[in-house]
């Protein structure tokens, strides 16, 4: 073996190529408000905490997950923006429609991040596969006005650590005959799928980069990190082990609807309001999936974070919120607690099977799971021409009386509709650029 490059490939076996949106959501914010750019700049005002900082405010110390108070005391001068979701998925929709002008082997892995399969397409382009990935970064970036980091290397997991590599708006391209080079200065804590547990057994075995663990022997890596750590390791020697997945993602195992508070309650009529908001928007989604749920799960946090949850099965799967209300209030009574402020509820529906094959047990009262289904209908109908909750259960009415604050701020692009638009029916343009 060559101890100077003791896992030598051909340049590039396999050429994977991963996109990564730099401060993904800020960015797209400073996109639509150029006189954004060059500011900190936080979204997540509707939470309270910090759901993405621009690289301005990383500079002061600003990171995700951080209360806004700590960080407008770090920062005076920060911009707080509620997050606006729509905007960012049409950002997200057309980086990937970029990418796959290139390829057609394209997975989308999150909302700001993607791999794409580019073996072959150098001929087709005329260029390295190192040009594909510029041209790439270099259309995303006129198109849309975001930057992204790029990974190419011979795996995704070695992609995906080159795509970090320099950030932000930085190209890594890992040739299969540098791959041993470029571990080296990989330390365990950047290798994707390495968790911190699995770190410190590592590290008692003097592994502290990627290259030490990749220079381990095949079988004490199956012993000691099993399935996924050996196909971690495979990955890192430049052997694809797992594939661009391009096929639409499997049905859900559960949904789940959450929401926090624009301001802490002890009030339980406001508080079960919220839950039951929860439930109702997790059927919503239900419905549009032609789903069916046989387990609720509800959680209540409180205000310093304390989070309680308790699940229980239902009788009959359902896609009615009313059928599962009885059930909701007796989970909500047993982990209420009087006089304790919390923050936030959330819902989660499991045990998801179809509705279109629904199996009639002998004593289901068929007439009445009929008229659930209509009434679901009647009010996902309604919902999609006037606005979502239009329709809603009683508790959502005390839900009217609670008085606002500077966190129920609504996002920019829902208080400037085009012409012609309404709350659900929209444009998918977040933003005009018109030249005169």
């Amino acid at each position: 073996m060559n101890k100077d490059a003791p896992f030598t490939l051909s340049s590039f076996p396999r050429a994977i190529m991963h996109i990564d949106g730099d401060a993904f959501f800020t960015s797209v914010e400073q996109s639509m408000h150029p006189r954004l750019k060059g500011l900190p700049v936080v979204t997540g005002k509707e939470r309270g905490i910090i759901a993405c900082a621009s690289y301005e405010a990383k500079a002061l110390g600003i990171k995700r997950g951080v209360g806004l108070w700590e960080a407008r005391r770090m920062c005076p001068n920060l911009v707080v923006l509620p997050s606006d979701y729509e905007s960012y998925s049409i950002y997200s929709k057309r980086m990937f429609e970029i990418m796959r002008r290139y390829t057609p082997e394209v997975e989308e892995y999150s909302i700001d991040e993607g791999f794409a399969d580019i073996t072959g397409m150098r001929r087709l382009f005329r260029c390295s596969y190192k040009d594909i990935a510029v041209q790439v970064q270099a259309a995303v970036c006129k198109e849309l006005d975001i930057t992204v980091s790029v990974g190419l290397s011979a795996s995704k997991g070695l992609a995906k650590i080159a795509s970090d590599y320099r950030k932000p708006n930085g190209i890594t391209a890992v040739a299969g005959k540098h791959i041993h080079l470029f571990l080296q200065k990989v330390p365990l804590a950047d290798v994707w799928g390495i968790g911190p547990s699995a770190q410190q057994l590592l590290r008692k075995y003097g592994l502290h980069t990627a290259y030490d663990f990749a220079l381990r022997d095949e079988k004490w890596v199956r012993k000691m990190l099993h399935k996924p750590g050996w196909e971690i390791w495979h990955e890192l020697r430049g052997r694809a082990v797992n594939p661009v997945d391009t096929q639409a993602r499997p049905p859900q195992a559960s949904i789940m609807k959450g929401k926090t508070f624009s301001a802490p309650s002890a009030d339980p009529d406001y508080i079960y309001a919220k839950l039951v908001r929860n439930v109702e928007s997790a059927f919503i989604k239900l419905r549009r999936l032609n789903m069916r749920a046989g387990e609720i799960t509800v959680y209540l946090r409180t205000k310093d974070y304390q989070e309680r949850g308790v699940g229980a099965r239902l009788s009959g799967s359902t896609s009615n919120a009313m059928e599962a209300t009885p059930l909701i209030r007796q989970m909500f009574n047993q982990l209420y607690a009087a006089r304790r402020e919390y923050r936030s509820t959330s819902v989660v529906l499991s045990r998801l099977e179809s509705d279109s094959r629904q199996q009639y047990d002998l004593f289901d009262d068929r007439i009445q799971i009929e008229r659930m289904r209509e009434v679901g209908r009647v009010v996902d109908q309604v919902n999609r021409r006037y606005g979502k909750h239009r329709i809603f259960l009683g508790t959502g009415l005390s839900l009217k009386s609670v008085e606002m604050n500077d966190r129920d701020e609504p996002c920019w692009r829902k208080l400037n509709l085009l012409a012609g638009e309404t709350q659900r029916r929209r444009i998918r343009i977040p933003r005009l650029d018109i030249k005169v």
